[in-house]
């Protein structure tokens, strides 16, 4: 334990909450940000993925604990909340990455419970964990807020309304838990990944991953570790006057 290098000393003796941290992007924030010093609890549905990201976390040298939840469940946040709080301090730096990819269909054959989920996830999951971390945060005077949203948030995304609108919902809660807090210490920010490489992506054909890299003008798909430089930075003490704002690493796809 604790062979692996800090980056900095960023967030030391600060705790760091991570939803849907059991895997790809939010495994790799996770980890950026223990390589910044901070301890960290993971929140996800996936309790075996979440507990090798603890393991993983571990391997820095700071404390990790999994923790088994829906985010969409709000007695189940409040629980798991309660223990993060109970065996590391109150966590003041809170990424919110939990998140499904619904069913694909076009808008004509949405089915409602797919769209209640997709909401219910991206922004009840998020209401869930912003609501139970806010007030520390605020009166302590210091904490970083971030949502991962998506490019489709917008760009929109043909097949994936509910997706689209869900994303796009977290902007405007962003945006105002950034005004909300604006002078108090805490900053509230959004990433929007683009088309990004993950075990879900990665059950797709040649064909369509193909089709994917060519519309980015970059021509790669982006890694997870793309979108975890972006949320390391919005976390730190460096960010402290960025709130507001989206980031979105998508490889172009913005300007093209």
């Amino acid at each position: 334990m604790g062979d692996a290098p800090l980056v900095n000393q960023d967030l030391a003796g600060r705790v760091a909450l991570v939803t849907g941290g059991a895997t790809g992007i939010g495994r790799a924030v996770a980890l950026a940000l223990v390589r910044q010093g901070a301890d960290l609890a993971v929140l996800d549905i996936n309790a075996q993925g979440a507990q090798e990201t603890a393991c993983l976390a571990q391997a820095y040298g700071r404390q990790a604990i999994a923790l088994p939840a829906d985010v969409s469940d709000y007695d189940a946040v409040r629980a798991a909340l309660e223990q993060v709080r109970g065996r590391l301090g109150a966590p003041v730096v809170v990424v919110c990455n939990a998140g499904i990819a619904g069913t694909a269909s076009l808008f004509r054959n949405e089915r409602k419970a797919n769209w209640d989920r997709l909401f219910a996830v991206h922004v009840d999951g998020a209401f869930h964990c912003v609501r139970e971390t806010i007030n520390p945060m605020l009166d302590g005077g210091w904490g970083r807020i971030v949502l991962i949203s998506s490019v489709a948030a917008t760009l929109g995304w043909k097949g994936a309304a509910g997706y689209a609108a869900a994303k796009g919902a977290l902007l405007g809660f962003m945006r105002s838990l950034a005004l909300e807090c604006a002078g108090r210490g805490v900053t509230a920010n959004a990433v929007c990944p683009g088309v990004i490489e993950t075990a879900l992506m990665r059950e797709g054909t040649q064909r369509v991953l193909e089709q994917l890299r060519e519309a980015i003008p970059m021509r790669r798909i982006g890694q997870p570790e793309d979108i975890a430089a972006a949320v390391a930075y919005l976390c730190s003490e460096q960010a402290g006057y960025v709130t507001g704002q989206v980031i979105s690493p998508n490889g172009g796809l913005w300007v093209q």
